[in-house]
């Protein structure tokens, strides 16, 4: 039954939707309001999918298609820390692939991962961490459809050059598949002095975690990069909970693939502060801020405000923006992503191990639908040279690269500018964002 009010809520939409020449599915806004206003009146809780087995926040799993879960935890398998004897796991979906109901044309495949170990002591937990997670990668540096990309562990201890890029104090360590094979980076301090960091070093102070690959899905024509948060944990001998990074993440944007993970997230989840959603949203509305005024990508901040609206109440701003994910400039993200995986595997694959002809084919349809003037025209030729070589009519070239970034900054542009337009557009939003910009 629908709520009181949807109705006036849902004759606002549909007016500013048409004003902007956005079409609005009017029965499922209705009954995506109606579902979120019963969520509401029970609380934030959890909410279990006997069915399929996977579960999260109730209002987070309103915008889960479970039609896609087979691939998910497929490509789950490839990313995910398996549990052992002293390590517990909890891998869920995060970002865009958490949301395929709203956002229909995800660029990549997240996934965050709690990995709670049980140690005598902190160091000792940090030591399995890194052991395990040097382990996962080892075992699927590559393979038939999917590439080791990078890992992300411990911080370095001073300034230093490596593979001629310069790296801050403190900043997080990226290890290449070499690296992790060498077990350490060999490095020169930015004042001339040689330097070698073991993954052993890197371990006992981690820091963040995550693992990136790319996965290669023929039946899908396409390529994805997938990708691991970790968020580890150790827990002591009298029960007490400590997040090696520092940090225990809540639990608002998460899906989680498997049931028999419900202990650990229990156990987990006793742990966040009564703070968490205040602190959740403080912390996107400061990433807003980042992508509105000091690197603009409205696209991040529109998925980021959808975030706040739903989890705060501002269901009609919330109900607009998930509409823009279903335009067809929003399937622009994944040409975006296309080339941004395309430039991280540079040099470590040839183009055509790393994507498919039918990939490229629909992604220029979708250059075609939704851009227009002389940008279409150069995305289009350079997604054409792409095709070239991805076939093998022609070689990638000394400047595969710089075309490459060409292209995808191009693409961001497009990205970047239907979203600037369509936000702006509404005038709560406006009024948001201007208050976010001062």
């Amino acid at each position: 039954m629908t709520q009181p009010g949807t109705r006036i809520e849902i004759a606002h939409i549909v007016d500013a939707a048409r004003r902007l020449g956005v079409e609005l599915h009017e029965s499922e806004a209705i009954q995506w309001l109606t579902a979120i206003a019963a969520t509401q009146s029970a609380g934030g809780q959890m909410t279990v999918d006997e069915q399929s087995g996977v579960y999260g926040f109730n209002v987070t799993m309103l915008d889960f298609d479970t039609s896609d879960l087979e691939r998910y935890r497929r490509i789950g398998a490839l990313v995910g820390i398996p549990g052992e004897d002293g390590v517990e796991t909890a891998l869920s979906l995060s970002g865009s692939a958490a949301q395929s109901r709203v956002q229909l044309y995800p660029g990549d495949c997240d996934y965050f991962e709690r990995v709670n170990i049980a140690a005598p002591t902190r160091e000792a937990a940090c030591l399995k961490a890194g052991d395990v997670m040097r382990r996962k990668v080892l075992s699927r540096l590559r393979g038939p459809n999917y590439q080791f990309v990078e890992g992300k562990i411990g911080r370095y201890p001073a300034d230093v050059v490596v593979d001629n890029k310069t790296y801050k104090k403190g900043s997080t360590i990226r290890w290449s598949a070499e690296h992790v094979e060498a077990g350490r980076i060999d490095c020169f301090t930015t004042d001339g002095k040689p330097l070698t960091v073991t993954w052993e070093e890197a371990s006992r102070d981690p820091g963040w975690c995550k693992i990136d690959w790319l996965v290669a899905e023929p039946e899908q024509s396409r390529v994805t990069s997938a990708t691991n948060q970790l968020d580890v944990t150790w827990e002591a001998p009298d029960g007490t909970i400590t997040p090696l990074d520092g940090f225990l993440d809540p639990y608002f944007q998460e899906v989680y693939l498997d049931a028999a993970s419900i202990p650990l997230f229990t156990k987990l989840s006793k742990q966040v502060s009564p703070d968490a959603l205040d602190n959740y949203v403080g912390q996107l509305e400061h990433e807003i801020m980042h992508y509105v005024r000091e690197k603009p990508n409205f696209g991040k901040a529109a998925k980021r405000m959808y975030n706040i609206f739903r989890l705060t109440g501002r269901y009609e701003e919330a109900v607009f923006i998930r509409e823009l994910f279903d335009e067809p400039a929003a399937r622009l993200y994944q040409v975006w992503a296309l080339l941004d995986t395309l430039e991280e595997a540079h040099g470590k694959s040839n183009a055509e191990v790393v994507v498919s002809v039918e990939e490229i084919d629909k992604l220029i349809e979708t250059v075609v639908s939704a851009a227009e003037g002389p940008l279409e025209t150069k995305i289009v030729m350079a997604m054409l040279k792409l095709r070239d070589v991805a076939t093998g009519r022609i070689a990638a070239g000394p400047n595969w690269a710089g075309a490459l970034d060409e292209a995808r900054l191009d693409v961001a542009q497009l990205v970047n500018d239907y979203f600037r337009a369509k936000l702006y557009a509404i005038p709560p939003v406006k009024e948001y964002l201007d208050k976010v910009g001062e």
